[in-house]
């Protein structure tokens, strides 16, 4: 075993990232199954306009993973495990046979309607780099305000870190970050406070949803965001899929399980290559590449290498 699937999350999307997969009829058909069921044609989602909305946003990246990966699939290069970071988790979960295509494209619907409304303006995400996290915790804790909170968000490396809260606030927590040292501390394209108990509504609704959804034992593992730890029964892959939005996301120590646990080559689905970078700087024995750079045709190749 040593093939993974990596599916980003929020802050990945591109414009045009959907027109820019490969004609393949897998990916086609994953178009028109999107289209027939959330009855609008997906290729809208895309646009600079369009991508100003959390919905638009979590259903591009949600369908441009599923079909980068069926793509893959299809050529007969399959995952030994799937990881999905935020949002991307229900793309993995897709892929796992856990959560039905058309069932994951109402809940990432119903899942970023709720967060957009919770939080219209004045919220949002950055990322501090350069910081391990007790100190960046102790200047969150130093900054945090009722009217301003902050929290500290998803734990991508050892010194790159993401923050949710009030603008202000993050604002506050940047300038601080810097002082003690962080070679970056800036706000990140997304919109909604995510991965933090500003959220804590939005993943008891999720749940409730969630519970009404029938889901299957996965066929592959899924790596968790919430523990860092490999599931391999629904009902723990809808706990995660429910809690992971008002949770941090712990994407550096479940990547880490799964390098100890044998993984050599991460492949993250499309869009982009922040995954890529993260797996390639964490685990330099490993190859990580990116569907988006490398192709399907390179990467299925890889991946058929790999797993003989």
């Amino acid at each position: 075993m040593s093939v993974v699937f990596l599916f980003p999350g929020q802050g990945s999307q591109q414009t045009e990232m959907l027109h820019q997969l490969p004609d393949h009829p897998a990916i086609e058909a994953t178009f028109h199954e999107a289209s027939e069921v959330l009855k609008e044609d997906v290729y809208t989602l895309d646009s600079e306009k369009s991508l100003s909305s959390t919905i638009a946003v979590q259903l591009a990246l949600l369908i441009s993973g599923v079909a980068a990966a069926r793509a893959l699939q299809a050529e007969g290069a399959s995952p030994d495990w799937v990881a999905g970071h935020s949002v991307g988790a229900f793309s993995a979960a897709v892929i796992s046979n856990v959560l039905e295509f058309k069932d994951a494209l109402q809940l990432v619907k119903l899942r970023a309607t709720l967060m957009e409304n919770a939080y219209p303006r004045g919220y949002g995400m950055g990322v501090v780099a350069g910081l391990h996290e007790r100190r960046l915790f102790e200047i969150i804790q130093k900054e945090f305000t009722r009217e301003e909170p902050v929290y500290m968000a998803n734990l991508n490396a050892p010194q790159q870190i993401t923050v949710a809260g009030a603008i202000a606030g993050l604002e506050r927590v940047f300038a601080s970050a810097r002082l003690s040292g962080a070679r970056m501390a800036r706000l990140l394209n997304v919109s909604v406070p995510s991965h933090c108990p500003l959220l804590n509504r939005v993943s008891e609704e999720l749940m409730v949803a969630l519970e009404r959804t029938a889901l299957r034992e996965p066929t592959v593992p899924y790596a968790a965001n919430v523990n860092a730890r490999t599931l391999k029964n629904a009902a723990a892959i809808r706990k995660d899929l429910a809690l992971s939005v008002a949770k941090p996301v712990r994407w550096h120590d479940a990547t880490t399980l799964l390098y100890e646990r044998g993984a050599r080559l991460f492949v993250e689905m499309s869009p982009g290559h922040v995954l890529t970078d993260l797996a390639a700087a964490a685990f330099p024995n490993a190859r990580s590449i990116s569907f988006s750079k490398s192709g399907l045709e390179d990467a299925k190749i890889l991946i058929l290498r790999e797993s003989s």
